[in-house]
């Protein structure tokens, strides 16, 4: 598959180039980021998106921050207020951290985070490809357009195409920014992987019909004991796919564990502009002033897990003993 990265470095004019995912699959669009204040905004408009490519996105904010003579602290603070759920903006931030005393150091330690993103996401990509098998269900957008490297759940699922494993994918269309209708049916055409676009209601009624082997999604942060918040829709599916005896296996790099949480409850729920329900692509789709409801995520309970796909092989229950060896824990 040809990566389609959501962005590019020119840091020698000053500049870190994003996709602009809102625009797509009807046009390409980049959009030059020159300060810290600049990158945060584009994170809370999801300019870019995806808890990895978020977290890489903010350490090249600090890069930006440190070539425009910003204000560290300050550009720290608004970084880490753009969207309080994906784990991998702090863990980001946090890292860079100690190499704050000059710009070299700081951009050393980006690029490490970068690289280490596509490493973990080569290994999670063989580990997923390895579980699933027949017609896969996802939610949302996980795929390199996600993250900067090769995917989550989308990477297990074109591993698992390529390996003859995977011959057909499910993509939920996820309302309502429609990120699976958009981002993940338009990089899985590129892939050339089979694949059917379904409204978010469509997936009891499919898995009814023994048309569904496995589910697998992505995961914004996730907790000791395995419960994770993920895009709004995920829970509903984990409910099904738990009804329904189809296996649910949630692909994330261990960054996004959350060692200070032992549980899901901690975990903030970000809500979004009531916009994004009553319109369409900026088209009213309800009555003027009706009031909407928008939670970007959702906490699915670790017992509805099946395994979790990571960069050090899939984690089954007990996740809470899993999950703990895997982070060096135990």
């Amino acid at each position: 598959m040809e990566r389609v990265l959501p962005f590019r470095e020119d840091l020698k004019n000053g500049t870190f180039w994003l996709l602009d995912q809102r625009r797509l699959p009807f046009e390409e669009v980049w959009v030059p980021v020159q300060t810290a204040r600049e990158m945060a905004e584009a994170i809370r408009r999801m300019v870019v998106r995806g808890a990895p490519a978020i977290g890489v996105s903010a350490a090249f904010g600090m890069v930006l921050a440190h070539l425009k003579g910003e204000d560290l602290e300050e550009a720290d603070r608004l970084l880490r207020q753009s969207r309080p759920t994906a784990v991998n903006l702090f863990y980001a931030l946090d890292r860079l951290r100690p190499f704050w005393k000059d710009l070299e150091a700081t951009l050393q330690a980006a690029y490490a985070l970068w690289h280490e993103v596509e490493e973990a996401e080569a290994a999670i990509s063989r580990f997923g490809a390895e579980v699933l098998l027949g017609q896969v269900l996802t939610h949302c957008n996980t795929g390199p357009l996600a993250t900067g490297g090769y995917g989550t759940a989308l990477g297990a699922i074109v591993e698992g195409f390529r390996r003859g494993r995977v011959r057909h994918v499910w993509v939920d269309e996820t309302r309502p920014y429609l990120q699976g209708a958009r981002l993940t049916a338009w990089e899985l055409m590129r892939s050339g992987v089979p694949a059917t676009l379904i409204a978010d209601n469509m997936a009891g009624f499919l898995m009814k019909r023994g048309e569904v082997d496995a589910v697998v999604v992505g995961v914004d942060r996730m907790a000791l004991n395995g419960d994770f918040a993920n895009k709004i829709g995920t829970y509903a599916l984990a409910v099904l796919a738990h009804h329904h005896g189809v296996p649910f296996y949630a692909a994330l790099p261990l960054s996004s564990v959350d060692p200070s949480l032992e549980s899901g409850e901690g975990i903030p729920i970000e809500e979004r502009p009531p916009e994004e329900v009553t319109r369409l692509m900026g088209r009213p789709i309800a009555p003027e002033g009706f009031p909407a409801y928008h939670p970007a995520f959702d906490l699915t309970p670790h017992t509805l897990l099946t395994g979790v796909i990571t960069e050090k092989g899939v984690i089954y229950p007990p996740f809470h003993e899993g999950i703990r060896r895997a982070l060096g824990l135990l």
